[in-house]
């Protein structure tokens, strides 16, 4: 795997790179003036989407935003204007900066939200070209089997994206959060790579399971539904040059029920080889070398068996600290239809 930096330290450098001394370089000074006028109307519009109290609102909100966004990105140059003043946004560059993502959620009400997003290639003579990103989540039974456009994105709030290579041929995983629903929220891991229009591909059998002790068919994308609020981890760790996520337990023995999964102390991985990210079930028994990072606290011995009084422990402190505020009773909402 060719060595590169993870998106959330680049995005860092990126912001120091392209400070006002910077980027004034690249951009013309009335150009410049013009993207400060766009990103104060932005702002303002990120913040009433998160903000306003009624869904309609939010929806002119998020309209607004849409389109003052796209009139932004028409002034030449804008690829390099970090917009970093518009809060509730998540803007990341690729590693090696061939192009930046935007992607935001817009929350309807407690049971239903939609991720939108879009691609901003990089060109030469710093003219737009945008890629807008369609959220078809709703519409799918199972993400885990299908190659996907940005027609039928899986929609998610990237927090980073990391480079690999194989066979001269670039390959970008992306790493997501999707808010989901009233009990549960999900994340989202899957590779993307351009095709000879040079339009984004998601997804595809990058996840396989060949090491497992019981092989499974590979998987287009990575997905874990938890507990509504609790703290799961899904990133790659570069000291460790792998993807590192929790495992997931049922604190009701439950496991069909999504709401009731939380991490239990143990984790798995993913290690690029060969083109594909490949499974490793117990990541700290996998070479384990000395100061290297223990296992923690899980929650299952080595035999596989609970410890139930650590399993209440951690179910109680995930209660208190994600316990919801008394609602109105409602009934959930059927989006089937």
């Amino acid at each position: 795997m060719k060595k590169t930096i993870p998106g959330t330290i680049l995005s860092c450098l990126l912001a120091i790179l392209l400070s006002q001394s910077s980027f004034s370089q690249v951009i013309a000074p009335a150009d410049l003036k013009k993207l400060r006028a766009k990103e104060d109307t932005l702002r303002d519009y990120a913040q009433y989407m998160i903000t306003d109290s009624l869904p309609e609102d939010r929806m002119v909100s998020d309209s607004q935003f849409t389109k003052t966004l796209v009139r932004a990105l028409q002034i030449k140059n804008s690829f390099y204007y970090p917009f970093d003043s518009v809060f509730g946004i998540s803007r990341l560059y690729a590693p090696d900066t061939s192009f930046r993502i935007f992607t935001w959620n817009l929350e309807f009400d407690d049971y239903y939200s939609r991720q939108k997003g879009a691609i901003q290639l990089r060109t030469k003579d710093g003219s737009l070209k945008l890629i807008p990103l369609r959220d078809n989540s709703e519409f799918t039974a199972n993400a885990d089997d299908s190659v996907r456009s940005a027609r039928n994105w899986i929609g998610a709030i990237y927090y980073n994206i990391i480079k690999t290579q194989h066979k001269g041929k670039n390959y970008y995983t992306l790493f997501g959060l999707d808010f989901n629903g009233v009990n549960t929220q999900k994340k989202w891991i899957e590779v993307m790579y351009f095709n000879e229009k040079n339009e984004p591909v998601f997804g595809g059998p990058f996840f396989t399971y060949e090491l497992d002790s019981i092989p499974q068919k590979p998987k287009y994308r990575m997905s874990l539904e938890f507990k509504k609020g609790t703290r799961v981890l899904a990133n790659y760790i570069p000291d460790m040059d792998m993807i590192l996520v929790d495992h997931l337990i049922s604190e009701t023995d439950q496991p069909e029920l999504s709401f009731t999964m939380i991490p239990d102390g143990d984790n798995e991985g993913y290690k690029w080889e060969n083109g594909k990210w490949v499974h490793i079930d117990k990541v700290f028994n996998f070479k384990l070398q000395d100061g290297q990072a223990p296992v923690g606290d899980p929650l299952m011995d080595s035999r596989g068996n609970k410890n139930e009084f650590k399993l209440q422990e951690k179910s109680d402190k995930n209660t208190d600290k994600n316990k919801p505020k008394p609602k109105d009773n409602k009934s959930p909402i059927n989006y089937d239809n």
